[in-house]
C-alpha cells in the first residue's frame, strides 16, 4: 500500500451573483431583470474575465400566492437570472463581490476557493503514493530473501481532500450589505491518493 499527498494554493474563486424580480407583466418583469444583470455582466466583462468563465443560468415561472379564502393566486411572473463567475485573479474577488451592492443584486451565493487543474493535483499524489507503495514492496522483498515479479493487481482511491480558505469573513453585500472585504485570502488545498499494488513473488 502507498499513501502520497501534495498541497496547493487555491487559485481560483467561484461565486453566483443574481438578481429575482416579480411583475403581473411577464415582459416588464424581463425587462427589469435584464437591466440589472446586463450592469452586472459589463462590468464583470471590463474586469477581464473572460467569457468562458462566465455560465447563466435563466428561469421565468408563475408566482402564486396562497391564502385560505381565495386559495391560489396569481401574483405575478417572477424572473431569476443568476451568473455564475469563476475568477482566475483572486485580486478581483473583492471588486467582484462589491458589484452585488452597486447594482442591487438580490442574490450572492457563496464564495469558494479552490484550484483549476485538480487533475495535475492527483496526478502528483499518485506519483508519490506510487513512490511509496514500490519502496515498501522492495523493502519487505529484501527482507523475506524473495524477488518481485510482475503486477497482478493495481487499484487506487482518492483521500479525503481538504480546502483551506479564509474564515468569518463578511460577504453581506447586495441587499443593503457591506462593502466586500479589502482582501480575500484563498487558502490552499491537499489533495492525497492511496495505491494498492499485488506483485507476484519470485523464490
Amino acid at each position: 500500500n502507498g499513501f502520497g499527498k501534495v498541497s496547493a494554493n487555491n487559485d481560483i474563486a467561484v461565486t453566483t451573483m443574481g438578481f429575482s424580480n416579480t411583475d403581473k407583466d411577464v415582459s416588464k418583469a424581463q425587462a427589469d431583470n435584464k437591466k440589472v444583470m446586463d450592469q452586472i455582466y459589463m462590468d464583470i466583462k471590463a474586469m477581464g474575465i473572460e467569457e468562458k468563465d462566465l455560465q447563466g443560468n435563466y428561469n421565468i415561472y408563475p408566482d402564486y400566492n396562497y391564502t385560505q379564502d381565495k386559495g391560489q393566486e396569481l401574483r405575478g411572473y417572477r424572473v431569476s437570472n443568476s451568473l455564475t463567475i469563476k475568477i482566475r485573479d483572486l485580486s478581483k474577488v473583492s471588486g467582484v463581490l462589491s458589484l452585488a451592492g452597486k447594482h442591487g443584486a438580490t442574490e450572492v451565493n457563496g464564495l469558494s476557493f479552490t484550484v483549476d487543474e485538480p487533475e495535475n493535483l492527483k496526478a502528483q499524489a499518485r506519483e508519490k503514493a506510487l513512490s511509496d507503495a514500490q519502496a515498501k514492496a522492495a523493502s519487505l522483498a529484501q527482507k523475506l530473501g524473495v524477488r518481485l515479479g510482475s503486477i497482478i493487481n493495481y487499484n487506487e482511491y482518492e483521500g479525503p481532500y481538504y480546502s483551506y480558505q479564509a474564515k468569518n469573513m463578511d460577504y453581506a453585500v447586495g441587499m443593503g450589505g457591506g462593502p466586500a472585504p479589502a482582501a480575500v485570502p484563498g487558502g490552499s488545498m491537499d489533495m492525497s491518493m492511496n495505491v494498492n499494488i499485488i506483485y507476484e513473488i519470485l523464490q
